[in-house]
């Protein structure tokens, strides 16, 4: 009877199982047992049936009108043998029979259901980045704790001292030693420094320095001047940078052409402009006559980029700028050229290649296409939101977390040393909006695949559309493989 029950793999909410009949059918007569052993079968196949929403199992016993089996005492056993054969027969050809199906122990609601399947199409749906964002300026801001807008012009003036002492160290103990195998090292760990100088000058520009004018004035020519920067004509044009961050036209700094501007370049600016590594060296070239498509000098008080309130600002910058490079001039008849190349030229360019090799990845190099936007689409927090967070490993604290760039782009009045800080609360308001960046070993060899993959793919935007993607050029695209 036992092996019967196992075989009917009854479910528990049946409330009786084979094991706990073996007192029972030790203490009933043979045609008792027969009996209840009939009962027992028959119930437990009703109550699976209405259980399991099953049908019941055929009978393959006969009953009487009232109920009782028909069976004489002398062939009880033999019938009842018969009988229990018969039904191990009939479950052992029968294996897949439905009621191996148990009953669940509970049902969802119709609620959970619903917001199962919710998740599971919110899950499969497409971000679209250029879709509106569904949260304000205002709600990023009120994310950002208040004292991360606090500027400490002494803490600010602690960076530019440990910057200016580890440049004039770094010469001092280069010129000492004077080693081939030193020379090299000098220079890369110069031109980053210079780079980090440059950064400090650019906190001056957007006044997260300090909330003093002059303050951020003075040291922002000193230390800008002194990498051949013209602080006032950057500043100003940098603003307009910031302030349409995003749009195709208007933007300031690595914005992309359109596709007839694109092909109206002739061949040499085109491959200056799109190969590399001619695109790094780019920042003086684009300081004395902008980008293609644009007019007008950052030394000219006269240019386009300025208005006329600017330009007593703008003359006093390249005046800074002439002094500084005369100075350099002189020092190259003190020195010698090569002493001066050494010690002064050749970081200047290291610094040239952070600074565009930096910007251009600001905007530049995320996996999935970012859009750029025109007319009506355009708005200062969509056009800030396409722009990227990149890790630069120990870089990071030298060129002064430069590299957290989204919130700096929407608020650049916070201080470098706050925005890590400000990134992290913003975070859960930009949701997928802000893209993770990819962690970096200590120095950040991953992000140079990342701009050989842009400028394989990233060369012109539609002439029309006021949302658009970058589109490749096929024939740049072969010669940057």
């Amino acid at each position: 009877m036992a092996i019967l029950l196992e075989n009917l793999n009854v479910p528990r909410a049946i409330g009786f199982r084979a094991a706990t009949l073996s007192p029972i059918v030790g203490s009933l007569s043979v045609s008792r047992l027969v009996r209840r052993s009939a009962w027992i079968v028959a119930e437990a196949q009703d109550i699976a049936a209405v259980e399991c929403e099953l049908r019941s199992l055929p009978r393959i016993y006969a009953r009487s009108r009232n109920g009782a089996l028909r069976l004489n005492s002398k062939n009880s056993l033999k019938n009842f043998r018969l009988l229990d054969e018969n039904v191990k027969i009939s479950m052992i050809g029968s294996r897949h029979w439905g009621l191996r199906v148990s009953v669940p122990m509970s049902v969802p609601s119709v609620s959970e259901e619903e917001e199962k399947l919710k998740s599971v199409v919110e899950e499969e749906e497409v971000f679209d980045p250029a879709a509106a964002p569904p949260f304000k300026l205002s709600d990023v801001r009120a994310a950002i704790p208040k004292h991360c807008w606090v500027k400490d012009p002494v803490k600010s003036m602690s960076y530019v001292l440990r910057d200016v002492l580890i440049v004039f160290g770094l010469a001092v103990a280069a010129s000492f030693v004077n080693n081939w195998v030193v020379w090299p090292l000098y220079w890369i760990a110069q031109g980053t420094m210079f780079w980090a100088i440059f950064v400090l000058g650019h906190d001056c520009g957007h006044g997260s320095f300090s909330n003093d004018t002059k303050l951020n004035s003075v040291v922002g020519h000193i230390l800008h001047s002194s990498i051949l920067v013209p602080y006032h004509g950057w500043r100003i044009s940098h603003r307009t940078h910031h302030q349409n961050h995003g749009h195709v036209e208007n933007d300031e700094s690595w914005h992309p052409l359109s596709e007839k501007l694109f092909n109206s370049l002739d061949d040499l600016t085109r491959k200056f402009r799109f190969t590399l590594p001619f695109p790094m060296l780019a920042y003086p070239f684009y300081l004395a006559g902008r980008s293609p498509g644009k007019k007008g000098s950052h030394y000219d008080p006269n240019s386009d980029l300025f208005v006329a309130n600017e330009k007593k600002d703008v003359i006093t910058s390249t005046v800074c700028w002439t002094a500084m490079a005369t100075l350099l001039v002189g020092l190259n008849f003190v020195m010698g050229p090569i002493k001066m190349l050494m010690l002064y030229g050749i970081p200047y360019w290291i610094f040239v290649i952070w600074l565009d090799f930096v910007t251009y990845l600001h905007h530049h190099g995320h996996d999935d296409k970012l859009p750029w936007y025109r007319g009506k689409e355009w708005s200062y927090l969509r056009g800030g939101l396409t722009t990227l967070d990149h890790d630069y490993g120990w870089i990071n604290n030298i060129h002064h977390d430069i590299g957290t760039h989204v919130v700096h782009h929407l608020f650049p009045q916070i201080p470098h040393y706050h925005l890590i800080e400000a990134t992290e609360a913003a975070k859960p308001v930009f949701g997928k909006y802000y893209r993770e960046p990819k962690k970096s070993g200590p120095v950040p060899f991953h992000l140079l695949l990342t701009l050989w993959k842009s400028f394989k793919k990233d060369h012109f935007v539609s002439d029309t559309g006021d949302v658009v993607y970058y589109q490749a050029h096929p024939e740049i695209a072969k010669t940057q493989k």
